[in-house]
């Protein structure tokens, strides 16, 4: 009868676990399937409505620093380990973190920048800053972006539309 017993609450621990496992991977599976869609958002006084993903790239490589001949560009980026990060560092910059460590502080050295794009720790402070920063550029996630934002197109495609690079 204890080996019984033993054995049957066993069995009950083992079916919640399962069950535990199986609602918990639902969830991460549900999550997988639903690809979130970035944004490029720019101050309002940036002077551009569409941007190719090459320049784009080139805004964030830091080989374009200008919109216009009295505008600067004024990229900045999240930080390492946000969603927003790794979609940048696939999509755009095509490099890992370390990569991307290297190929700031070489072009630093190089004195071909003063320094990597700044990091904007929140979204709420990415949305700050590109709202009273003249010439700033972020990516972020959809959901995060606030109503009103200038949000650019890349290649002619909005977030969420087929063909849409930042996924």
């Amino acid at each position: 009868m204890l080996k019984t017993i033993s054995a049957r609450k066993y069995l009950q621990v083992f079916a919640l676990l399962a069950a535990l496992i199986a609602a918990g991977l639902s969830g991460v599976l549900a999550q997988t399937d639903s690809h979130p869609s970035f944004a490029v958002i720019v101050n309002p006084r940036v002077p551009v409505d569409d941007i190719s993903l090459e320049d784009l790239r080139k805004i964030f490589l830091g080989e374009r620093q200008f919109w216009s001949s009295n505008m600067p560009v004024v990229p900045l980026i999240r930080p390492p380990g946000t969603a927003e990060r790794e979609v940048m560092l696939r999509v755009l910059y095509r490099m890992s973190e370390t990569e991307y460590k290297k190929y700031w502080i070489t072009k630093v050295f190089r004195a071909e920048a003063t320094n990597e794009p700044a990091v904007a720790l929140t979204n709420s402070f990415a949305n700050d800053a590109v709202s009273a920063i003249p010439g700033s550029i972020t990516c972020e996630n959809l959901k995060d972006v606030p109503h009103g934002a200038k949000v650019l197109r890349i290649d002619g495609h909005k977030p969420g539309d087929p063909g849409y690079p930042l996924r």
